[in-house]
């Protein structure tokens, strides 16, 4: 993995994320919270994003919400590289913005943006984020957020 925010080619042209960029956005975007709340979607939350198993009154410790943390990138990165193979071609900040959407939405909802899905693998990047910004997610669920990711998306840097 990558560490210290170094990035490494992987053989065969693909790009190594940067986990610690990673784990910094996700940090940011979501804020650590140790008491459970219902997130913008209405389901109950806790630490940094995690939803599974949360129930009303449940809190954590930072070191649990961090152990969570890793555990949810994992599984998310595991999603993707099950659904969209293609991805680890891309560069690491447009890998860190589909991961931080598969973290957000979840896997299911992200492979419903189809349109932008498409665009990306093709290397249409502008309309990638045309295309993810044409969402509920950029204009109402956290449109500051989506912005920062669709940049990613846009710049790739």
């Amino acid at each position: 993995m990558a560490s210290g925010g170094a990035v490494h080619p992987w053989p065969g042209g693909l790009t190594m994320l940067d986990l610690t960029r990673l784990y910094a956005d996700l940090r940011r975007d979501e804020g650590l919270r140790l008491v459970a709340y219902r997130c913008t979607a209405g389901v109950l939350t806790i630490g940094y994003g995690h939803t599974s198993g949360v129930c009303e009154g449940d809190t954590c410790t930072p070191e649990q919400a961090e152990a969570w943390l890793q555990n949810d990138v994992a599984a998310a990165l595991t999603g993707l590289d099950h659904a969209l193979p293609w991805w680890r071609r891309l560069a690491e900040s447009r890998q860190r913005a589909l991961a931080n959407m598969a973290f957000q939405l979840g896997l299911a909802r992200l492979l419903g943006f189809k349109r932008m899905l498409a665009a990306l693998e093709r290397g249409d990047y502008a309309t990638a984020a045309a295309e993810a910004l044409n969402s509920k997610w950029a204009r109402e669920d956290t449109p500051e957020r989506a912005h920062r990711v669709v940049r990613l998306i846009r710049e790739g840097k």
